[in-house]
């Protein structure tokens, strides 16, 4: 399976203490099946940090599906599962890890989910409602990889400036 990460420099090794906290799945190296995803993230971290727009190709060996590692799969849809681990993930107070998955895939959380994690907090809406309202919206995928054993399924092709 081809993923991509979109940035503003190449990367010879993939370094997860670089990894930003406080990211919808933690801190850790992150990749989209989608190009276009990957190209608009390269253009805007090229825009706010300097640097050329950079797409990384790397092949993912799917038997790490069937590996010993512990990945979680999320629907491709919100679910309120999603929306409390993504909201969990993203708060600051939390300063330890909320999760041991190697691996973890779903949807981005994009600026509409995280006006309903506002909405949430301020006691709008219950995350069931929340999620609710996002069903019908498309939200990108993402592959999220928090160790270096899962990093090992991961496969470096090509690097291309934009």
């Amino acid at each position: 399976m081809r993923l991509y990460h979109g940035t503003n420099q190449d990367i010879g090794t993939i370094d997860l203490l670089k990894g930003l906290n406080h990211k919808d799945f933690g801190k850790g190296f992150y990749l989209t099946p989608d190009k276009a995803t990957a190209i608009r993230m390269a253009q805007k971290r090229s825009r706010l940090f300097g640097g050329a727009a950079t797409l990384i190709s790397y092949e993912l060996d799917e038997n790490v599906f069937h590996s010993d590692l512990n990945v979680k799969i999320f629907p491709k849809e919100a679910c309120v599962e999603w929306f409390l681990f993504v909201d969990a993930n993203r708060d600051k107070k939390n300063k330890k890890t909320i999760h041991n998955y190697d691996i973890v895939v779903g949807p981005i959380a994009d600026d509409g989910v995280v006006l309903q994690l506002t909405n949430y907090h301020e006691g709008i809406y219950s995350p069931e409602q929340a999620a609710m309202l996002l069903q019908d919206k498309y939200l990108d995928q993402q592959y999220y990889f928090g160790t270096e054993q899962a990093l090992r399924f991961l496969h470096k092709i090509n690097v291309e400036t934009l």
